[in-house]
């Protein structure tokens, strides 16, 4: 039988996308693997692969399409000896549905922990005629293996690395979730019509903004934020930075304060290991590296790309990703692994003059910090005499659920040692 060809959730937060680009069309033949369409998601352009072999009988929804949802039926696979014809006109564009509510887009945000079962209609398991040709070859069981292939239909990867096992016992089903009650939504005509007769301009939701809104909503309304905020004497570091970068010019290096940050933060979450955590829903995930997410501005939105490894980076290669990062980010040029996963953020509003603020934490991180201004004030040293000094304020908000109070301190005591004793960080 056809095979349905679905929209595909290219990103954990992704809900709908816009079908850029068909690469094939109808009666191309194509291989698990090729290249078939580009998809433009919440977050960036995708290359959308085929994960079955066939021939396209049917392209059911138009290039340039927005707002298609996941799980959407876009095109129809035919297996060998299918015909198209019972397949009827394609559509003009993909079916739509009513914008998500705000607990369903929430929800949406998380990708699910369970994979797909294999899809069966009565004793028949469903497999493509590759996979089922493997699988038969290496004495395979397909009513064992979970299929990743549309509605769970069993493709050429997911028995190429399989080995033959004796079934398993079936797991107890699990008692459904208590869902929490849904937040009210807005009424969007009810807001406008308080605006009557004032001129406005209606800016429609594109996906990004969607998910921001989904995700910040979720943040503030699940994880229980509390906020530690220090001062740090930058004087130090700035000469240091002054000294490195006379020395580094030769090389086309010049090293921000951001990166003597990102640094900073990354040796603290080494030097307080059980602040290195992410909240994982009925666990907490204690990380070993230091994978560090720097929030970068873009039109319309913001990408935290994640510097994994940032403890055993040097400042010149940390100063060299994150301008790489940067500059794919504002392109929306990033892959998905690039902007998921890390333990930590850092938010910087500093070079736009801010001076402290509060960060929302992005989960599933343990905790995000808000770095402000150095400006130039008065301090009082250690003798009593009074001195001017760069001063920068930072706020670390933090998951309650993953950090305590004292940890928290603790995490945050060593950021600032770090940056007020920069020549330490290169030992």
């Amino acid at each position: 039988m056809p095979i349905e060809i679905l929209m595909p959730a290219l990103s954990p937060t992704m809900e709908d996308g816009t079908l850029a680009k068909w690469l094939v069309k109808e009666g191309d033949t194509v291989s698990s693997g090729d290249v078939i369409a580009e998809i433009e998601t919440d977050k960036a352009t995708m290359e959308f692969e085929a994960v079955d072999e066939g021939v396209i009988g049917k392209i059911l929804v138009a290039e340039g399409t927005a707002d298609v949802k996941v799980n959407t039926p876009i095109a129809m696979l035919l297996e060998d000896g299918e015909s198209a014809d019972h397949l009827g006109a394609a559509p003009e564009t993909a079916p739509q549905t009513a914008p998500p509510k705000p607990a369903e887009a929430a929800a949406a945000s998380t990708p699910t922990a369970a994979p797909p079962a294999p899809a069966k209609s009565g004793d028949r398991i469903f497999a493509s005629p590759l996979a089922r040709r493997i699988a038969s070859e290496k004495g395979l069981d397909l009513s064992q293996i979970t299929g990743s292939g549309p509605r769970g239909r069993i493709v050429k990867a997911d028995v190429e690395g399989a080995t033959a096992q004796p079934a398993a016992a079936p797991a107890p089903a699990a008692a459904p979730a208590a869902s929490a009650p849904a937040a009210k939504p807005v009424d969007a005509s009810a807001i406008a019509k308080m605006y009557e007769g004032r001129a406005y301009t209606e800016l429609p939701l594109d996906g990004m903004r969607k998910t921001i809104a989904a995700r910040l909503t979720e943040a503030k309304q699940t994880i229980p934020h509390f906020y530690l905020r220090r001062s740090v004497t930058l004087d130090p570091l700035m000469a240091f930075r002054a000294q490195l970068n006379a020395q580094l010019e030769k090389r086309g290096v010049k090293l921000s304060v951001n990166d003597f940050i990102i640094k900073a933060c990354a040796l603290a979450l080494q030097q307080v290991p059980a602040a290195n955590a992410v909240w994982a829903g009925d666990r907490i995930l204690q990380l070993e590296p230091s994978d560090v997410a720097v929030a970068v501005a873009i039109e319309g939105g913001l990408f935290t790309p994640v510097l994994k490894d940032a403890h055993q980076k040097s400042l010149s290669a940390l100063s060299a990703e994150m301008k790489d990062l940067a500059t794919r980010a504002r392109d929306r040029k990033l892959a998905p692994h690039e902007y998921q996963g890390g333990s930590f953020a850092i938010s910087n509003l500093g070079m736009f003059g801010i001076e402290n603020f509060d960060a929302v934490i992005n989960p599933p991180h343990g905790a995000i910090l808000a770095v402000g201004a150095g400006l130039k004030k008065p301090v009082v040293g250690e003798d009593g005499t009074v001195k001017v000094a760069t001063v920068m304020s930072m706020t670390l908000s933090v998951d309650h659920r993953v950090i305590d109070g004292a940890l928290g301190a603790e995490l945050l005591q060593a950021i600032v040692d770090n940056l007020e004793n920069p020549m330490a960080m290169l030992a």
